[in-house]
């Protein structure tokens, strides 16, 4: 008897979730290749993408032609899929005990692929991405290798939020802010640097913008509050419990950008700050329609709903900071 429509669309969900790395994926993958991307989580790479593009915007020395375009998909290519894929391959090998309690159809608790694989994968996308890096920073001409040590600076950043002793992500707000950074300000300051010069006041504003980011990686923290529980991990729901946490996690992705759109003001971007509020607005309406109400369910649907104009307010700022010339 063949599976019914509905039931070979669910299943086809649940492969497209597995692969881009998402909650809810179902286990059962055999190809290795997909096993690996599924470790990297695709899903994940969007973001950091996108600040590159922010970057480039507020760098202020970005131009349409062939060779600005291959600069800017190659730092791409650095921040996403081998820099955030490291990254989360890390997180996952540290994480498997976790991942057993909380989604065990994951790569390494499902025994879909063995440790050593997983080691040879982290070191693998470690050296592509800090080749990669050096090899920007002598196509620009950098007499300091500085996408160099961004990309080195990252790949520290991700082992001591995942790996003890430290392991940054035990402490919500370390954690959080961490991820919020590397989200945000990493990727910004790789995609400025490449199409500007990096500046001090770049690098505050932006550590400044990754406090909204620490909001999100908040969001995050819901669908995993009882194996974090159970591990001792204090996770801001954690600790705080769902409600309140809920509460923290709105108040500082709404404040922080807010913030940002008062300094968009001070140096006379005043088209630019009204723009980057206006997109705050539908972000508190779906905060109030979604996840205030009901965190642990509508979490996913809260960040697909909210995040776009997050996101689109970052590329507003990085607009305004680029025609200001700071």
């Amino acid at each position: 008897m063949s599976n019914s429509p509905s039931t070979e669309s669910t299943d086809r969900s649940a492969k497209t979730r597995q692969l881009l790395g998402m909650k809810g994926a179902a286990p059962g993958e055999k190809s290795i290749w997909k096993i690996r991307l599924q470790l990297m989580k695709p899903i994940t790479w969007i973001p950091l993408i996108w600040g590159v593009v922010c970057g480039a915007a507020s760098g202020g020395g970005y131009t349409w032609t062939p060779e600005d375009i291959l600069r800017a998909v190659t730092c791409m290519l650095l921040s996403g899929p081998l820099m955030a894929g490291y990254t989360q391959t890390l997180n996952d090998f540290y994480d498997r005990e976790l991942d057993a309690i909380n989604e065990p159809y994951r790569p390494i608790p499902s025994g879909a692929i063995s440790v050593p694989q997983v080691v040879t994968q982290i070191v693998v996308l470690l050296l592509a991405g800090i080749g990669v890096a050096y090899g920007l920073d002598r196509w620009v001409g950098h007499e300091f290798p500085t996408l160099t040590c961004l990309t080195l600076f990252g790949a520290f950043l991700a082992y001591i939020y995942s790996a003890p002793p430290l392991k940054l992500k035990k402490n919500g707000w370390l954690g959080n802010y961490a991820l919020g950074a590397s989200y945000i300000a990493l990727p910004w300051w790789a995609g400025h640097a490449l199409f500007g010069d990096l500046n001090w006041t770049i690098v505050i504003l932006t550590l400044f913008y990754s406090l909204a980011g620490l909001g999100i990686a908040v969001v995050n923290d819901f669908k995993s509050v009882e194996g974090d529980r159970q591990l001792g991990l204090k996770s801001i729901p954690v600790m705080f419990g769902v409600g309140t946490a809920a509460w923290i996690c709105v108040l500082m992705i709404d404040i922080f950008q807010a913030g940002i759109a008062g300094y968009l003001i001070s140096i006379h971007q005043n088209l630019y700050a009204a723009i980057l509020l206006l997109l705050i607005v539908p972000q508190i309406t779906f905060q109030d329609m979604y996840f205030l109400r009901s965190p642990l369910e509508n979490d996913v649907k809260y960040q697909a709903s909210a995040q776009p104009f997050l996101v689109l307010g970052m590329l507003v700022a990085g607009l305004a900071l680029g025609h200001a010339g700071i």
